[in-house]
């Protein structure tokens, strides 16, 4: 399911970058943002600071 999310919603459909370093660059940003988007769902949400007046 995680290649195809990254092949149709981030569209790694076909690559940019060219060779076998450049297939391999592409797809390990793609990776990594993809993960940081699932770490960003897990974490709790920043408590804003409440002004006392």
């Amino acid at each position: 399911m995680l290649f195809v999310h990254l092949k149709r919603i981030l569209g790694l459909g076909r690559l940019r970058l060219r060779g076998p370093n450049g297939a391999k660059d592409e797809f390990l940003l793609a990776a990594t943002a993809q993960n940081l988007r699932k770490l960003a769902k897990i974490l709790p949400a920043p408590q804003q600071m409440q002004k006392s007046l």
